[in-house]
């Protein structure tokens, strides 16, 4: 699910603030902390070969994140696909890859535990 920021509802607008939220994005229910993330990739970055040996060869931790720059696809594991673009805010449930359309760099909420598995197969399968 993405959106962007002008389809965000408008909460409060007063002068000098404005205040969107968009409701029901995602849940948390189950997961312990969460981590910050920063990620920037190169045009054409896909990262679905890296995520083979996990479960269903797919990461299986849910994201919440926003995009500052670029296009970012989610490639979900039922074969669809879901694009986001610069000054959208996104979430991607468990069970996708990603693919940078662009130079690309998002920011995202994560359960830490659930993301640190996948970001350290990576690093195995990047260093491997």
């Amino acid at each position: 699910m993405h959106i962007a920021k002008e389809d965000i509802p408008v909460r409060i607008d007063s002068p000098g603030a404005i205040a969107r939220q968009k409701t029901d994005f995602g849940d948390v229910t189950g997961y312990g902390k969460i981590g910050a993330e920063y990620f920037s990739f190169g045009a054409g970055t896909d990262i679905t070969e890296l995520l083979h040996g996990l479960e269903h060869d797919n990461c299986q931790s849910p994201h919440w994140g926003y995009v500052i720059n670029g296009a970012i696809t989610a490639i979900f594991s039922d074969g669809t696909e879901e694009t986001s673009r610069r000054g959208d805010l996104f979430y991607w449930p468990p069970g996708h890859s990603v693919r940078a359309e662009e130079d690309t760099d998002i920011v995202m909420f994560s359960p830490q535990h659930e993301h640190g598995e996948v970001i350290d197969h990576i690093g195995r399968q990047v260093t491997g």
